[in-house]
């Protein structure tokens, strides 16, 4: 059993290479994916991307619209799929 635990996780660690799109908000890869979305978290609390009624908003710049697709607003569980098509 610990064995399919492990796996999981070393898919999830794996470093994966960032598009250009991404490098330009996170910095360059290769990252694992866990790293990626931590390194995004910290951008968008640096520039105050958090919608502030609803926390679960995330408000992008300039930058972060390249990576959602030209969305200005997304939601974080929709973050998530938007980056991985950043990462490969």
């Amino acid at each position: 059993m610990p064995k399919a635990a492990g796996k999981t996780n070393s898919a999830f660690m794996k470093p994966m290479t960032i598009s250009e799109e991404l490098a330009a908000v996170i910095g360059k890869g290769p990252m694992p994916r866990s790293e990626v979305v931590k390194a995004l978290w910290v951008y968008i609390k640096k520039n105050d991307l958090q919608d502030p009624k609803n926390k679960r908003n995330i408000n992008a710049d300039a930058a972060l619209k390249k990576v959602f697709g030209g969305k200005a607003t997304v939601s974080m569980f929709e973050m998530t799929k938007l980056v991985s098509k950043h990462l490969s």
